[in-house]
């Protein structure tokens, strides 16, 4: 007789999004998903700042959204919850304050990860995508609010973590002027230079031979649900494999548009409007350093990891 696996359940703080994950093993020994759930609640306004703090507004809203996520996870009668929170949280002047009111309002402590932490831990997720179970020698990468994870397998094992701090929330906050405007050229060539310099300081270990590198994180999920309402079709329809060509294409039509006209466009969330160029730039950057044309996307990342290592306890 099979004994039912148990589920457990994470809450990722994100310094953009604050996402939940119920999840067990189904009869294969395969992380499944019973429920998920994203929130658009950025947290981290302020970060490219030389002292980052979380403001009045920044916790409550936090705190809302973990409260409401919490509500739902806890539906599901988990046996395991972990709540973790990254960069935005990790880099705040009063994080610990952040962490005690989410213990107070949840029961849970807040584990505020470390960005190799981080790194190993969405290393560990993309590794339970059965989409990729054949994959050997590969680069992932995944890009945040608050930082950008570098990871390097071989032979499907990490031989390298990095977390770089160049978040589409920090970037924009660094390098666009105007938010409102049209992304200028201007903005575009600083994020270019910056991103190459970072990857070139951090020396940064890039598998020449392998063309195609795994991507996850918010702006590759942005992307497919822009392309899936431009062709009218469910996500599940569009094409796990993203060229930087499709990406640049995204770029230049958010990037000659206002603002105001940005949030108007069918399958981009109106909170990440402002920053979707940036993260655009971002990625393209980092192909054209590292000489790739193309990414495998995944949406198997930190929570995955956290709930693989949950059930593995």
């Amino acid at each position: 007789m099979k004994i039912a696996s148990p589920m457990v359940a994470v809450i990722d703080i994100g310094s953009n999004t604050i996402k939940a994950l119920v999840a067990k093993r189904n009869e294969h020994g395969l992380l499944e998903s019973i429920e998920q759930r994203t929130l658009d609640s950025r947290i981290s306004d302020g970060i490219s700042g030389s002292s980052m703090h979380l403001t009045d507004d920044a916790i409550a809203e936090g705190l809302e959204a973990v409260t409401e996520l919490k509500s739902m996870i806890s539906a599901h009668e988990p046996v395991k919850i972990r709540i973790v929170a990254t960069s935005a949280v990790r880099e705040a002047s009063n994080g610990d304050l952040f962490a005690k009111r989410i213990e107070d309002v949840t029961g849970h402590k807040l584990q505020i990860l470390s960005g190799d932490e981080e790194a190993r831990l969405i290393g560990r997720g993309l590794l339970c995508d059965p989409a990729m179970t054949k994959w050997e020698d590969f680069n992932v990468f995944d890009l945040g609010g608050g930082s950008l994870e570098v990871l390097t397998f071989r032979k499907r094992e990490l031989t390298q973590a990095v977390s770089l701090p160049l978040g589409c929330v920090r970037l924009t906050e660094k390098f666009v002027k105007d938010r409102a405007s049209p992304f200028s050229a201007e903005a575009g060539e600083a994020i270019r230079s910056h991103v190459r310099r970072q990857l070139l300081n951090a020396d940064v270990e890039f598998l020449a031979d392998k063309p195609l590198a795994a991507f996850t994180g918010g702006t590759m999920t942005t992307s497919r649900a822009i392309l899936a309402a431009a062709k009218d079709v469910g996500f599940s329809k569009t094409a796990p494999r993203v060229t930087v060509e499709l990406l640049g294409a995204i770029f230049k039509k958010l990037g000659g548009l206002t603002l105001e006209d940005r949030r108007a466009v069918p399958g981009l969330p109106v909170k990440r409007a402002d920053v979707m160029p940036t993260a655009l730039a971002t990625v393209i950057a980092l192909a054209e350093f590292a000489r790739l044309s193309e990414f495998q996307h995944s949406l198997y990342n930190l929570r995955w990891g956290l709930a693989d290592s949950l059930l593995s306890e």
